[in-house]
């Protein structure tokens, strides 16, 4: 399970290789380590079809959890979409991309401490995109905040291919490198976008950082929560 990753990225390309036309980020900060429930930019469609950037937070309720006071932080990662939990976000209209640089899988470091394995498309790094949905949602992500509105995302995982599989055999995320899958993620019938649902080939991606678990790669540390939190949202009428 990725619960991890990084975009060290700008706004400009992100919305130039996602063919975005506008975008609410603000200022947007490098981000090494994003976490659930941090707040993430994503790539989706507008009601007019054109392609904006906003912020979202990680981790997607399903259909299926009941409404509660509780803090839910939902799923960030999606294996089965076709269990009822999903079935209902599948059209292009949750669709989104989520921009990476890197993400990380646990893994066994050299001296036998716990750490992160770290995979990139090449060692440079270069700006790529998971498969995701996303939502708006009503509720409460944690108690000091109650209920809001938010908009949510998760995206899709798989099997591993060679290289990720190595290091965790369980799944990888599912990335769409090419722009022919990203349109097609976009815009396709659900037919034909669930097949993007699978590994990339194997020998591609890389290790490109192994650290421990309390560092992100360029960073002292990690930092003290997320750079993007913002009170946000509107909290909901009582």
């Amino acid at each position: 399970m990725c619960n991890l990753y990084s975009v060290v990225s700008n706004r400009e390309a992100i919305r130039r290789i996602a063919k975005a036309m506008s975008d609410t980020l603000g200022n947007f900060p490098e981000l090494p380590g994003i976490y659930p429930d941090y707040f993430a930019p994503i790539v989706r469609l507008t009601a007019d079809g054109a392609r904006e950037v906003v912020l979202a937070r990680w981790g997607m309720p399903s259909l299926g959890d009941a409404p509660t006071e509780k803090p839910n932080r939902g799923t960030t990662n999606i294996r089965h979409p076709w269990f009822e939990d999903w079935k209902g976000y599948l059209g292009v209209e949750h669709r989104c991309l989520v921009p990476l640089t890197r993400f990380a899988e646990p893994c066994k470091l050299e001296n036998g401490a716990s750490g992160n394995a770290w995979f990139a498309l090449s060692k440079d790094e270069p700006l790529t995109f998971f498969a995701g949905l996303y939502t708006k949602w009503t509720g409460t992500r944690r108690k000091d905040e109650g209920p809001m509105d938010h908009l949510v995302f998760a995206f899709f995982t798989t099997e591993p291919n060679d290289v990720v599989g190595a290091v965790h055999p369980k799944a990888m995320p599912v990335i769409l490198a090419s722009e022919e899958d990203r349109e097609t993620w976009l815009k396709a019938p659900w037919s034909e976008a669930r097949k993007l649902q699978r590994p990339m080939a194997d020998g591609e991606l890389e290790v490109v950082h192994r650290t421990a678990l309390k560092y992100l790669p360029g960073v002292e540390g990690i930092p003290t929560g997320d750079p993007l939190r913002v009170s946000g949202g509107t909290p909901r009428p009582r």
